[in-house]
């Protein structure tokens, strides 16, 4: 039998990591083994991470045991599961909330590759909720675009985009990016607001996005307004929680004023 041969260095450094006596858990250990190396920068955002079936090999775990380390810190966010492809350290975007911008816009200045997945897209009569968002008069359409948005080929978010169809009087205006379809008729967003609180993927958006339901999402209501104040865009979206963090620059207060 020939002798086993060198073991490859990111291999070496999770042997590295385990060595010693722990009471701990075995998931636990291993969890903390590979989010360390990833602090350290041993792994990169957007490496790949060893098989369960080679981590159990590397390690002696069992491959349960592998299973439950990597969930765990899919769970947590520094781990990204693509489905036939593997495992990856996960990429966190930060996304400032003080620009409006397409989604389309934003990857591509990443230097990512914007996609969607289209689910619906049709004019249809609005939802109380989108009525009272665009101000729209009795008898008014809307379009309503429903897509799962992707960065090279990944799953980032669900978005239900919907514009008064006075506006933008068909769905097959919209190629890549909502913005620049309203660009092109002189509606381009001037301002927005938007809210944010978190919650759990629904099976259903589970399976859009990659993920496991129950993982933490951000759920984002956006309101988009012309030059002149009026409503041209309102969007609710499920983004995942374990790639984006919503970045606010604060100012401090001004010294010196009277309190």
């Amino acid at each position: 039998m020939s002798a086993p041969g060198p073991v490859p260095a990111k291999q070496e450094a999770i042997l590295q990591a385990l060595a010693g006596d722990d009471p701990t858990p075995r998931y636990l250990r291993l969890a903390g083994a590979l989010a360390r190396l990833i602090e350290s920068g041993v792994f990169q955002p957007g490496d790949a991470v060893p098989s369960e079936r080679d981590l159990a090999h590397l390690t002696g775990y069992a491959r349960v045991t592998v299973r439950n380390a990597i969930d765990a810190l899919i769970r947590s966010g520094t781990l990204s599961r693509r489905h036939g492809s593997g495992t990856f350290v996960a990429s966190r975007i930060e996304q400032p909330l003080s620009v409006l911008a397409s989604f389309s816009t934003d990857i591509a200045n990443r230097g990512e590759r914007p996609g969607s997945v289209w689910l619906s897209k049709e004019v249809a009569r609005p939802k109380p909720q989108e009525t009272m968002a665009l101000g729209l008069a009795p008898g008014e359409n809307v379009v309503r675009l429903i897509r799962v948005r992707t960065a090279d080929g990944e799953p980032l978010a669900i978005e239900c985009a919907v514009v008064p169809a006075a506006i933008l009087p068909s769905a097959d205006l919209i190629e890549a990016s909502l913005y620049t379809a309203l660009a092109e008729r002189g509606a381009a967003p001037a301002h927005g607001v938007q809210r944010i609180h978190a919650g759990l993927a629904t099976a259903e958006e589970a399976r859009h996005l990659g993920v496991p339901a129950g993982s933490a999402l951000l759920r984002i209501e956006r309101r988009a307004f012309l030059a002149n104040g009026k409503p041209v865009e309102f969007t609710v979206s499920a983004y995942r929680g374990d790639r984006y963090d919503f970045v606010a620059t604060l100012k401090g207060e001004a010294m010196g004023q009277p309190s």
